[in-house]
């Protein structure tokens, strides 16, 4: 049985953090479906676990969840053979939407298309490790605290796996398509 406590908890805390919380899940799956079931594992184990948990940093504390929901749901449900790279066309969009672009040519808006799927290519290529940590960051806004605090790495470990990945990123995208 939850307490009503717990429960006013729970609505303070996971509800303003779901988008975040999808767009995780989504990155960490390669899959939408998927997503929808972790972040639903996920505020499940928030829930329960709001009846003892204290929690100061909400958005880290239940992106962590997330995290390891998905991962457990992963290793529960995908073959160990299976490459954990997701799917491209499953992406979360990266760039919030530009009212300026949309006033522009039509050309313009397809090499904008072009470059945007490229970047979202190149985020999938990378190594779970540094994709998890540039979504995070990135996509997510996480500060480096935050992020640490999610993947429960050394922020050490953080600031490394964001230069890795900026400049894989980079190299990637020095590349021609």
């Amino acid at each position: 049985m939850i307490s009503e406590a717990a429960r006013r908890r729970y609505q303070a805390i996971v509800p303003p953090h779901v988008d975040d919380a999808y767009a995780l899940a989504r990155w960490l799956s390669g899959s939408p479906a998927d997503a929808e079931d972790i972040v639903q594992e996920a505020a499940l184990r928030a829930l329960k676990a709001l009846e003892t948990a204290s929690v100061e940093r909400p958005r880290a504390w239940f992106l962590r969840i997330v995290r390891n929901a998905a991962l457990t749901w992963m290793a529960k449900n995908r073959s160990q053979k299976l490459a954990f790279a997701g799917g491209v066309d499953d992406l979360a969009a990266i760039e919030p939407f530009d009212p300026v672009a949309a006033e522009r040519s039509p050309e313009a808006l397809l090499i904008a298309a072009e470059d945007g799927e490229r970047v979202r290519r190149a985020i999938a290529a990378l190594p779970p490790a540094l994709r998890e940590a540039i979504v995070l960051r990135e996509v997510n806004g996480l500060a480096y605290r935050e992020i640490a605090e999610a993947t429960e790495t050394p922020i050490g470990t953080v600031m490394s796996r964001l230069a890795r990945a900026r400049l894989a990123l980079a190299s990637s995208l020095e590349e021609k398509p």
